[in-house]
C-alpha cells in the first residue's frame, strides 16, 4: 500500500485576491493552521475545501491526496458528496412546485400511486405529503448506514419494494422528526413523476446544473475523467487504508448520488447567500441566465420548517457549553449559532467519503469541504473555517446581532426609514414633550396602555434625575435591533444613562406602538469600582475577592460562581451599568473575556456590604 508519509502536499492558497472578505487580520494564516492540523488527525487520506464570499470562490486549498500515490486534492477535484445531493432534490421539487407541477401539500400517492400501499402506524395517520418528506417528518426509521448501500437499487425493484408495502414507519407521519435517506429516494420518484417520466438525474442535471454552469458536477463516477477522481476509502489493517468501490447509479440517487468540486459547490452555496437580502431587482431567473429557481425559494428552502433539538457541544468543562438551535429546511439544516447567528448548511456521509457545506446568509460567507474517507468529519473542520473567516475585526459588531434583513443599501428599507425617524422624533420627546408631535408619533394604544400625561410626567422625572442627554457614540453602544421596525438605543447625562426602546405597528405609515424609556442612575462609584476590579480578577487561577467588601453570607456559593466565571470568560472589564436605582442595586455587563457576562449586585445603601451578589453568562 502506497506510504502517505509527506503527503500533505503544497498549501494552494488564493483564488482572487481577499478584498472583502470579513474577518480579522491573521483569519488566513489561522485557516491555514486550522487547515494543517485537521489532516494529520488521520480522519481522510485527502481533502480539498474553499471559503465562498457573495457567490465567488475566494479562497481554495487540498492537502494529502486524491488518491494514495497522487496529486494534492484542489477545487477542481470530484469528490461523491453524497447527502449534500439532498439540497439538489429540494430545489428540484421548489421548481417544479413554481411551475404548478405539484405542490408541496399534495399526497405524495397522487405522484407515485404504489406509496398508496405503505401502512403507516396507526389507523388516524394523516396521508403522507411531499411536505414531510421534504422536512423529515414523513415518520420513516433513519436509514444510515443501510440506505447508503441501496444507491445503486434499480428504479423497478424500488417501486416494486413500495408497491408491496415493504417499508415501515417509526413514527405516525408528521409527529416527529427523523432523518431518512429513503424519504429522499421517494422524492425523486416524485420528480420523475410530475415531469412526465423524465428520469431523477436528467432533471436535475438539465434545469439545475447545466444553467449554473455546474459541469463538473455529476451522477455517475465513470462521467468524471479518472485524474480528477477523488478515490473514496475506508481505514484498513494496521492503520492504512483501504479504497471503497464506487456505487453505481440507482432509485436512492436523489438522497446522496451526486460527485461535485469545490468549485462548483461554491457556485451551489452562492446561489442561497445571493437570495438575500430581498429586494426588488430582477429576479436572477428572469434574465434567462441565472439561477433557475427564484430567489424566493431559494430563501424559503433555508428557513427552519421543522425544529430539532438544540445542539450542545462543550470544549472543556473549564468553558462553557456552546448551544445552537437546530431546525430542518428543505434539504438543509438551519442552526442559530450563538456567536455568528443564523448558519445553513448540510454534510454528507458515504462509504469512501465525508463532505459538508455551511454558509452565513447575513454575510454571504460560506465554506465546503470535501474529504475521502468514509464519514471523514468534514462538518467539524467546516464550522472552524467559517468561525476563522467570520471572526470580527477590532471594533466590528458580532455577527450575531446580524439577521438575513434588507440591508443599509437596500431600495427596500421603508420600515428601518421610519423607524429611524421615529428615534429621532423619539430623542426630541424625551428632550423636550411636545403634545402635538406625541399625537403624530404615537400608535392610539400608547395612551390606552399607559396615559400620555403620565408618560410625560414620567419622562420630566428621569430628566430631572439624569439631566440633559446626549447620544451614546455609536462605537461604544451601537444601537440595537430585531427586526427593522425595532430600535434601542442609549442616551447619557450627568446623573445616568437612559434606555430607550420603540416599536413600530404595522400601519402606513408606521406608528411607535411600544416606547419604553428607563432611567440607569450611575451607581456610587465605590460600586463601579468593584464591578472593574473584580472583572480583571477574572483573569486570575484564583480570583480574589475584593478585600474592602463584605460579601453576602452565602460565601461558598459565591466563591463557586466567582470561580466558574473566571474558567468560562478570562479577564473582562467592566461596561457601564445596564440596569439599577443608583442606590442599592445595579446589574454590569462584564466584556472582553471568552463569553460576555452579567454581574448583579445589591448592597446596603451607603456601605460596602453586599445582600445580593450574581454573576452570569449575559
Amino acid at each position: 500500500m502506497p506510504s502517505l508519509r509527506g503527503a500533505q502536499g503544497a498549501r494552494i492558497r488564493v483564488v482572487r485576491a481577499l478584498t472583502g472578505v470579513p474577518g480579522s487580520p491573521s483569519w488566513q494564516a489561522e485557516l491555514e493552521d486550522a487547515v494543517d492540523a485537521h489532516l494529520p488527525a488521520g480522519h481522510q487520506p485527502g481533502l480539498a475545501y474553499g471559503i465562498v464570499r457573495d457567490g465567488e470562490l475566494v479562497h481554495s486549498g487540498g492537502r494529502g491526496r486524491c488518491r494514495l500515490g497522487g496529486p494534492v486534492p484542489d477545487a477542481s477535484t470530484v469528490f461523491r458528496i453524497a447527502s449534500m445531493t439532498k439540497s439538489v432534490t429540494a430545489a428540484a421539487v421548489l421548481l417544479l412546485r413554481d411551475e404548478g407541477r405539484l405542490g408541496l401539500d399534495d399526497e405524495v400517492a397522487r405522484h407515485v400511486p404504489e406509496v398508496a400501499a405503505l401502512q403507516p402506524p396507526t389507523d388516524d395517520a394523516p396521508p403522507l405529503t411531499i411536505r414531510a418528506l421534504l422536512t423529515m417528518t414523513a415518520g420513516l426509521p433513519t436509514d444510515d448506514p443501510w440506505g447508503d448501500r441501496q444507491q445503486d437499487l434499480p428504479d423497478d425493484d424500488f417501486g416494486r419494494l413500495i408497491a408491496a408495502g415493504g417499508l415501515g414507519f417509526a413514527w405516525t407521519p408528521g409527529t416527529a422528526y427523523e432523518y431518512s435517506n429513503t424519504g429522499y429516494a421517494l422524492l425523486g420518484r416524485v420528480i420523475t413523476a410530475a415531469t412526465g417520466g423524465q428520469p431523477y438525474a436528467d432533471v436535475v442535471t438539465r434545469r439545475l446544473l447545466a444553467p449554473l454552469g455546474m459541469g463538473s458536477t455529476v451522477f455517475r463516477a465513470q462521467d468524471v475523467p479518472a485524474d480528477r477522481l477523488a478515490q473514496g476509502y475506508r481505514p484498513g489493517p494496521g492503520g492504512g487504508w483501504d479504497e471503497v468501490p464506487f456505487a453505481g447509479h440507482g432509485s436512492y440517487a436523489a438522497m446522496g448520488g451526486l460527485f461535485s468540486t469545490v468549485a462548483d459547490l461554491a457556485t451551489w452555496v452562492g446561489g442561497f447567500t445571493t437570495a438575500f437580502p430581498p429586494r426588488d431587482d430582477p429576479d436572477d431567473r428572469d434574465h434567462g441566465t441565472g439561477h433557475p429557481l427564484s430567489r424566493a425559494s431559494r430563501r424559503e428552502q433555508q428557513q427552519p420548517h421543522r425544529g430539532l433539538p438544540p445542539l450542545v457541544t462543550w470544549r472543556s468543562i473549564a468553558e462553557p457549553p456552546v448551544v445552537r438551535g437546530q431546525a430542518y429546511g428543505f434539504g438543509l439544516i438551519v442552526e442559530h449559532d450563538p456567536a455568528l447567528g443564523t448558519v445553513v448548511g448540510h454534510g454528507g456521509g458515504y462509504p469512501g467519503f465525508g463532505t459538508h457545506m455551511r454558509w452565513h446568509p447575513a454575510s454571504g460567507t460560506g465554506v465546503v469541504v470535501l474529504c475521502n474517507a468514509t464519514y471523514a468529519p468534514a462538518s467539524r473542520l467546516a464550522a472552524r473555517l467559517l468561525e476563522l473567516a467570520l471572526a470580527p475585526a477590532p471594533g466590528q459588531a458580532p455577527w450575531s446581532t446580524w439577521t438575513p434583513q434588507p440591508r443599509p443599501d437596500d431600495p427596500d428599507r421603508a420600515m428601518a426609514s421610519a423607524t429611524a425617524a421615529a428615534r429621532t422624533d423619539v430623542n426630541r420627546l424625551v428632550d423636550a414633550w411636545d403634545d402635538d408631535l406625541a399625537g403624530r408619533l404615537l400608535a392610539s394604544n400608547v395612551d390606552a396602555d399607559e396615559p400620555l400625561d403620565r408618560r410625560r410626567a414620567a419622562i420630566e422625572r428621569i430628566r430631572a434625575e439624569v439631566g440633559p442627554l446626549r447620544p451614546d457614540r455609536p462605537k461604544d453602544n451601537p444601537a440595537q435591533s430585531s427586526s427593522p421596525a425595532h430600535a434601542v438605543w442609549w442616551r447619557t447625562g450627568a446623573g445616568g444613562r437612559v434606555r430607550i426602546e420603540i416599536r413600530l405597528n404595522p400601519e402606513l405609515p408606521p406608528r411607535v406602538q411600544t416606547l419604553a424609556v428607563t432611567a440607569v442612575p450611575w451607581p456610587p462609584a465605590a460600586v463601579q469600582d468593584f464591578a472593574v476590579r473584580l472583572a480583571a480578577a477574572l483573569g486570575d487561577p484564583e480570583p480574589a475577592w475584593p478585600a474592602d467588601w463584605q460579601a453576602p453570607p452565602d460565601d461558598d456559593r459565591i466563591a463557586r460562581e466567582v470561580r466558574v466565571a473566571a474558567a468560562w470568560s478570562g479577564v473582562c472589564s467592566a461596561a457601564l451599568a445596564m440596569s439599577g436605582d443608583g442606590l442599592t442595586q445595579a446589574t454590569f455587563r462584564l466584556e472582553g473575556g471568552r463569553v460576555p457576562l452579567s454581574l448583579s449586585l445589591a448592597w446596603v445603601e451607603g456601605t460596602q456590604r453586599l445582600t445580593s451578589f450574581a454573576i452570569t453568562p449575559a
